[in-house]
């Protein structure tokens, strides 16, 4: 039966992109945590004895996939250049969401959007435009977002004053990413 659900495990882990709990993780497998932990333990050492891209990461009592450093350099430059490509649709209205809503949570940004947030929420993070600025005082401590010194300079402004209506913020991004 363990063999059956390294693939579940592993497409779970892939699609939330982000540290899942061991009980998240159970339920969705409709397993018990102990057996999920072994789950866990087996897909860690078939990533470790093998030439592999990717790890299993914990953090904390959390787990999510993430690339094994020793292949860094393969994708740094990749990534550098798409840092500097423009944001694309979901990112700049996760982007006026944290601008003018901070602090905010994932699934309050998900609730106004209507749709998942986490890659554009990622992307906006990786490009230091947000930051995590806090946790949220509720069940699981969820992250909070708010904007850096890096977004100021992207939206064109010194202060968050000076942000203009949220109309117009998205106009003037979506003209400058082209």
């Amino acid at each position: 039966m363990k063999d059956e659900l390294l693939g579940p495990l592993e497409a779970i882990l892939f699609a939330v992109g982000e540290p899942i709990s061991i009980n998240e993780i159970a339920n969705s497998l409709n397993i018990n945590t102990t057996d999920t932990k072994d789950l866990l333990e087996e897909l860690q050492e078939k990533y470790t004895n093998s030439n592999r891209g990717i790890q299993l990461i914990q953090i904390q009592s959390k787990y999510q996939l993430g690339t094994k450093t020793e292949f860094h350099h393969y994708i740094d430059d990749l990534l550098v250049e798409r840092n500097k490509a423009g944001l694309s649709q979901a990112a700049l209205e996760t982007l006026s969401i944290v601008a003018y809503k901070q602090p905010v949570t994932r699934i309050e940004i998900e609730q106004i959007r209507g749709v998942k947030s986490s890659s554009a929420l990622q992307t906006l993070v990786d490009r230091n435009l947000i930051k995590e600025a806090g946790r949220l005082e509720a069940p699981g401590k969820p992250i909070l977002y708010g904007i850096t010194p890096d977004f100021l300079k992207y939206a064109g402004i010194t202060t968050i004053e000076e942000l203009p209506s949220f109309e117009e913020f998205v106009q003037s991004t979506e003209e400058s990413s082209k």
